[in-house]
C-alpha cells in the first residue's frame, strides 16, 4: 500500500528540523513514494512480470549562498541523520553562488486544486494478462502479422515537497499504460510499428480490440515500401511526430538552455518565430491530465502560460536559479512542461491532405537528429506518398533536412488536436522541405 501523506510529512519535517539544527541556513525535502506493476507479453506468451515498491527522499541544504543535494532510499532517523550531517558538510566546501537560494515566498503555491489526477483502481495481474492476451489474438489474426510484443502497467504515487519557508503539500498521482509492438512480413519486405494508450484513470485507456486494431493497421499499411527522389517538398508530420517536433521547441526555451546561451532561441522574447496563426500553451491544470500538476518541483505555482502569441515567443519556461540569472521571476516550469500543446488551426485534416497535389506523409523518424544550438534539424524518415488527397503507397529511407527556424515560420496545423498525452499536437504541415531519397 502507498505511503499516506502523514507519514512523508513526518519524514520531511524531520529533515528539515534536523538540517536546521546542523547549520542550515534554509532547506528544502522531497520525500516521495510510488508502487508500480507491469505484466509484459511476446507472442501471446507471458514474458515478464515485475513489482517494484520505491521510497525516496531527497534533501537540498542552504549555507547562504552555498548548495548541495543528497537523496537516499532509506528513510529511517539514524539513516537520514548521518545523511544530513554528510550535506551539510558538503555544502560548507561548495562555492558560493549568488543565484543559489529558495524560490520567493509570494511564488509558492497557496492552493491545492482537485484535477483528479489519483484513481485507486488495480488491475490484478490476471485481469492484466487477460488484456494482453486478447490484444496479442486480435492483433495476430492478420496473418501478415508475424510478430507482437506487448505490455500493461500501473503506477501509483505520493508524494511531499516541503522546505524552510513553510511550504509543505504534495498530492497522489496514477497512470495506466498499455502498448503493442507488431511486426509485419510479405514478399517485400518486413515493418514494425506501435500502438500505446496512457492515463491517469484506467477506465480511460483504449479497450485491448482498439490498441490492437490501431497496432495491426498502422503495421500492414508500411508493408512493401518505395523509395523516392530528392526534392523540396511539402511534408505533414502526423501527430506523434508532431509532438515530438513541439519537445523540441520546449527544449530550446528551457531557462536553462538560454542561459548557457545553447539555444537557438536565446534573445528571441517578443519576436516572431512562428507564423502569425500559431499559439502555443502549457496548461498544468487541465483534469486528468498526464502531465498536470499544482506546482513544480521547487513548489512554485504553476498557472497557465501562452509561450507563443500569434506566433510570438512571450515566455521561457523558468526556474528559480535561472530565472534569477535572466533577471526574471521563476514561472512554475522547474521540471520542464506540464501540459503543452499547439492551439488547434482552422484546416481540416482531409483538406490539409488536399493541399497541394503531391505531399510525403512522416509518421516514423530515425535517428536524433535535432541541434537546438543551431537550430538544425536531420532526421532518417519514413511515411506515405500522398497526391491529390490520397494516400498512395508507403515509402521510406529517405532524410528529411531543415532548420527549425524555417520550420516554425512554414507550419500550418490541422485542427484535429487531441489530448492524448502530456505534449499534444495537431497534425501539421512544414512546406518546403528538402528530401534526400534514392
Amino acid at each position: 500500500m502507498i505511503k499516506d501523506q502523514e507519514y512523508l510529512k513526518n519524514r520531511a519535517s524531520y529533515c528539515l528540523d534536523l538540517a536546521k539544527k546542523l547549520g542550515a541556513t534554509s532547506a528544502s525535502v522531497g520525500v516521495a513514494n510510488s508502487i508500480s506493476e507491469s505484466v509484459s507479453f511476446r507472442n501471446k506468451i507471458l514474458d515478464e512480470s515485475n513489482r517494484s515498491d520505491n521510497l525516496e527522499v531527497s534533501i537540498t541544504t542552504y549555507i547562504d549562498k552555498r548548495k548541495s543535494t543528497i537523496s537516499s532510499s532509506n528513510l529511517l532517523d539514524e539513516n537520514l541523520k548521518t545523511l544530513i550531517e554528510k550535506c551539510i558538510e558538503t555544502t560548507k566546501i561548495t562555492p558560493e553562488d549568488d543565484y543559489n537560494g529558495l524560490p520567493d515566498k509570494f511564488l509558492l503555491a497557496d492552493k491545492i486544486k482537485d484535477l483528479d489526477l489519483y484513481d485507486n483502481s488495480h488491475l490484478e495481474n490476471d485481469k492484466k494478462i487477460e488484456y494482453l492476451t486478447e490484444l496479442e489474438t486480435i492483433a495476430a489474426e492478420e496473418k501478415k502479422i508475424v510478430n507482437t510484443e506487448s505490455s500493461f502497467s500501473e503506477n501509483k504515487s505520493n508524494f511531499i515537497l516541503a522546505s524552510s519557508d513553510g511550504f509543505c503539500n504534495g498530492y497522489k498521482t496514477s497512470s495506466f499504460t498499455a502498448s503493442c509492438v507488431a511486426v509485419a512480413k510479405n514478399e517485400d519486405s518486413m515493418e514494425r510499428d506501435y500502438e500505446y494508450t496512457s492515463k491517469c484513470h484506467l477506465s480511460d485507456i483504449k479497450t485491448s480490440k482498439e490498441l490492437a486494431k490501431n497496432t495491426k493497421d498502422r503495421t500492414i499499411k508500411k508493408l512493401s515500401p518505395k523509395k523516392i527522389k530528392s526534392e523540396k517538398i511539402n511534408i505533414i508530420f502526423d501527430k506523434r511526430i508532431a509532438n515530438g517536433l513541439l519537445k523540441a521547441f520546449s527544449s530550446a526555451i528551457n531557462s536553462s538552455a538560454i542561459t548557457r546561451g545553447t539555444s537557438f532561441l536565446k534573445d528571441k522574447i517578443n519576436q516572431q518565430i512562428f507564423s502569425k496563426e500559431i499559439n502555443i500553451y502549457d496548461k498544468p491544470d487541465i483534469k486528468k491530465g498526464l502531465g498536470s500538476t499544482c506546482f513544480d518541483s521547487e513548489g512554485v505555482k504553476s498557472e497557465t502560460l501562452r509561450l507563443v502569441d500569434n506566433g510570438y515567443l512571450k515566455n521561457y519556461l523558468i526556474d528559480t536559479y535561472n530565472g534569477k540569472k535572466l533577471g526574471l521571476e521563476s514561472n512554475g516550469r522547474s521540471g520542464g512542461t506540464t501540459n503543452l500543446y499547439f492551439e488547434n488551426g482552422k484546416i481540416s485534416y482531409k483538406d490539409l491532405l488536399k493541399s497541394d497535389s503531391k505531399i510525403i506523409f512522416v509518421n516514423e523518424t530515425i535517428g536524433h537528429g535535432t541541434n537546438l544550438v543551431t537550430g538544425d534539424y536531420s532526421v532518417g524518415a519514413a511515411g506515405y506518398l500522398i497526391e491529390n488527397g490520397e494516400f498512395k503507397y508507403p515509402i521510406n529511407e529517405f532524410t528529411i533536412a531543415s532548420n527549425f527556424n524555417d520550420m516554425f515560420k512554414n507550419l500550418t496545423l490541422a485542427n484535429d488536436l487531441e489530448f492524448e498525452y502530456s505534449t499534444n499536437s495537431p497534425t501539421l504541415m512544414i512546406e518546403g522541405i528538402v528530401v534526400a531519397g534514392k
